[in-house]
């Protein structure tokens, strides 16, 4: 998740968002222009003037306009996109800026994350910059994410029921910030709940790749492979329904393998799950063998490579890999 390193951005600073995530590294943009426009209004002057660049075609000349004096606005804020692209030879200019930055000015610098440009990330940062890190939560995070989003809305959530959301919207942030805003408008200044979770999104909850998952890995093959057609019918990504099913096997392997007399608290942590799904993973290891699990596991691995280009036919491919799973429970 987006996480912080430094104080809230202000004129005269350079911040730097670094990270895959396009939703949090958005919303990080979108924090930094109100944190600035609302420092503007309380000290009396006007509207902030906004440029957005992508970082591609800059040279010295647009950015010295850019970042110089301007005859429309004293105080702007500069969003320089794409800085993995940043040409060679700006470089340079882009470190000199950033150890002497124009007070009525804040540059953000957005980093999509990976290799590229790393060199001048790791320069900036040597530089003192702030940085916002958007970082996509993990799976078993994903509650936790839709905890934090109903709170910020002032609405009130419990892990049940943040959890249901995430199996029936899925792991699209943008998605599950939507839902959680038409919860938290539509509860009344109630608590969400699940039953309310399933009258919007009940439908839905039914096709989730999860769903799949959760019957293929209690051996129920026949209602596994209904909600696979149901689900791909709706719409649902192959790609969704192999990481559900890696993520459900993955957690009873380490829920198996964990050791012995650990705190309920520690051993969540320990397999990366919340509290609460312990005792579905109980429930669900029963049948399971390590000669199981690892059949099980490798049908997974060979089924997310066909859907990702290695074969033809996904649907087919899913299928086999349903059966698979679900006939690995109980084997020796």
């Amino acid at each position: 998740m987006a996480a912080r390193r430094g104080s809230a951005p202000k004129l005269g600073d350079v911040l730097l968002v670094t990270g895959a995530e396009a939703f949090l590294a958005d919303r990080a943009v979108k924090s930094a222009i109100a944190a600035v426009s609302k420092q503007a209004a309380s000290n009396g002057d006007g509207e902030i003037e906004v440029t957005d660049v992508d970082a591609t075609g800059l040279d010295v000349g647009v950015f010295a306009e850019l970042t110089g004096p301007s005859l429309f606005a004293s105080e702007r804020v500069l969003v320089m996109r794409a800085l993995e692209n940043l040409p060679s030879d700006m470089v340079p200019h882009l470190l000199e800026y950033a150890g002497s930055p124009s007070d009525d000015v804040l540059v953000v610098l957005v980093h999509s994350g990976g290799q590229k440009g790393k060199g001048v990330l790791d320069k900036l940062r040597k530089a003192s910059v702030s940085e916002v890190v958007a970082t996509a939560p993990k799976a078993w995070e994903l509650p936790q994410f839709v905890a934090g989003e109903i709170r910020l809305l002032g609405g009130s959530v419990d892990e049940r029921a943040s959890s249901a959301l995430v199996d029936a919207v899925g792991h699209d942030l943008r998605a599950l910030a939507g839902a959680c805003s038409q919860l938290v408008s539509d509860s009344g200044g109630q608590a969400v709940t699940a039953e309310l979770i399933g009258q919007y999104f009940g439908g839905r909850a039914e096709v989730t790749s999860f769903a799949v998952a959760d019957a293929a890995i209690a051996g129920r093959t026949e209602p596994a492979l209904e909600q696979l057609r149901w689900a791909l019918d709706c719409g649902v990504a192959p790609v969704l329904v192999t990481s559900a099913m890696a993520g459900g096997l993955r957690g009873l392997a380490k829920f198996s393998s964990a050791p012995g007399g650990l705190r309920e608290a520690d051993l969540a942590r320990e397999v990366g799950v919340p509290p609460w799904k312990l005792k579905q993973l109980k429930q669900q290891v029963r049948g399971w063998t390590p000669g199981g699990l690892a059949t099980a596991i490798k049908a997974v691995a060979q089924a997310d490579a066909d859907v990702k280009g290695a074969s033809g036919d996904a649907g087919y491919a899913l299928e086999r890999m349903v059966i698979t799973v679900s006939h690995s429970h109980g084997r020796r």
